[in-house]
């Protein structure tokens, strides 16, 4: 029972991402927390362990991908209530702002304690993705290769 109510509340969470809407993902996070997103030196790398900072990393993504849409193919949840790891499998589509259509396929590690966001680790094709931000640079989008958003 409560790994179906912790699949449901990941596909919510999704869900508000596709809707352009990342604050419930930010009142997931417990008060200490770890958002990471994989890959070295590109505009979305690195972790974050403040709201403010996720809070403008989410924001610089939608500046970036605007229409970007995750389309979860599974959710695995392991563990109790105060011990959770979930794995998500996915594939982002996003039109970037150029207008180019691409897609990427990765997971998101997600630790829960208490139901509280205490890791998030984003794992993408980073190959696909640096080719990305290189387009938008190169469209003339220089947030594409703006340092990486940390704290």
């Amino acid at each position: 029972m409560y790994h179906s109510i912790v699949e449901k509340r990941v596909q919510a969470l999704f869900d508000a991402v596709n809707r352009g809407d990342a604050e419930p993902v930010l009142r997931a996070f417990a008060q200490r927390f770890e958002h990471c997103f994989l890959g070295e030196n590109h505009a979305l790398s690195g972790s974050r362990h403040t709201l403010a900072a996720t809070r403008g990393w989410y924001q610089r993504l939608y500046r970036l991908l605007p229409d970007i849409r995750f389309e979860v193919r599974r959710i695995w949840v392991s563990g109790s209530p105060w011990n959770t790891t979930v794995v998500i499998e996915w594939k982002e589509t996003n039109s970037g702002t150029d207008g180019v259509r691409t897609s990427n396929y990765g997971i998101h590690f997600l630790h829960l304690r208490w139901g509280r966001a205490t890791e998030l680790i984003i794992c993408p094709d980073t190959v696909g993705l640096k080719a990305t931000l290189d387009r938008l640079a190169i469209a003339g989008n220089s947030e594409a290769h703006a340092a990486p958003i940390v704290d």
